[in-house]
């Protein structure tokens, strides 16, 4: 799915409700990817975010909300993994929704060093000044249940108005497209030829073709592993996981193997990666 956002548009209408109620929105895409329309993240967040490991917890923090949206319709409430409330709901088809809509960060009604608490129990990996980041967390507004559902409420209706004026559009994408999305999508799953052929009805001749296309002549199995191996990437350097649940997360569990393609890809080990490129300006494309 190819999607067009008017960020002109989207950015203006996202900034005035912003300066109505001091609550900030934000439209993240079909995979819960920031579209990048809101800038002014809190303290709280921006120091979480300065951090390689603390970004990185956001952005899976905002993918796995859009995997788990099990509302029967608007806004689900949630807290995200730092312990701060925020919501999210599809725009504008619940099956296949072309955009998410999302708002907070806020805190909820409860004593605030009750949430303090909360926030506390999930912050073991934070390297950072635990009493700068309360003075922080402390500068989030409260907003009471009935606050919050009005909000809410506001935001679903201005969604129909984003829809009315072609503010997010679905455009058609080529086979190309399609292929380089699927493999970004799904490079941590079993692929091969003929899963691929099936889940996007291309022809595996044709398959075959456009990998060479996308690729400079090489091979869908070599796309394949490169996707793979730059998602390997970012994870070591941005991630304190071991190196063995790296190669899991990107579709190779046995570690040996994963060790193997790794130096084979980038000349080197994935320790000996991490511990020589993390404070190294890096491409991951």
């Amino acid at each position: 799915m190819n999607i067009r956002f008017d960020e002109e548009r989207l950015r203006k209408l996202i900034a005035n409700l912003n300066i109505l109620t001091g609550l900030p929105a934000n439209i993240l895409d079909p995979e819960g990817r920031d579209i990048n329309l809101f800038r002014g993240h809190p303290p709280f967040c921006r120091m979480l975010n300065d951090l390689p490991e603390g970004h990185a917890r956001c952005v899976a923090c905002d993918m796995c909300k859009i995997r788990h949206y099990t509302a029967e319709k608007g806004f689900q409430f949630y807290r995200c993994h730092a312990g701060i409330c925020e919501a999210i709901m599809p725009l504008f088809d619940k099956k296949r929704p072309l955009a998410y809509l999302a708002f907070g960060c806020y805190l909820d009604e409860s004593p605030r060093e009750e949430q303090w608490a909360q926030t506390m129990a999930t912050l073991d990996w934070y390297p950072g000044d635990l009493a700068a980041l309360r003075d922080a967390f402390f500068q989030f507004r409260q907003y009471s249940e009935r606050e919050v559902r009005a909000y809410a409420e506001t935001l679903e209706a201005l969604s129909s108005y984003i829809q009315l004026k072609g503010m997010i559009l679905q455009t058609e994408q080529s086979d190309l497209q399609k292929l380089e999305l699927h493999l970004e999508q799904h490079y941590m799953e079993k692929l091969s030829l003929e899963s691929i052929s099936q889940q996007l009805h291309i022809g595996r001749t044709k398959l075959c073709a456009l990998a060479k296309e996308l690729s400079g002549g090489r091979t869908l199995s070599w796309l394949i592993t490169q996707r793979r191996i730059n998602a390997a990437k970012r994870l070591l350097l941005q991630s304190g996981m071991p190196i063995s649940a790296v190669g899991e997360a990107v579709g190779i569990s046995d570690y040996n193997y994963f060790s193997k393609v790794f130096r084979t890809v980038t000349g080197m080990t994935p320790s000996a990666y991490r511990k020589n490129c993390r404070n190294t300006p890096t491409d991951f494309s």
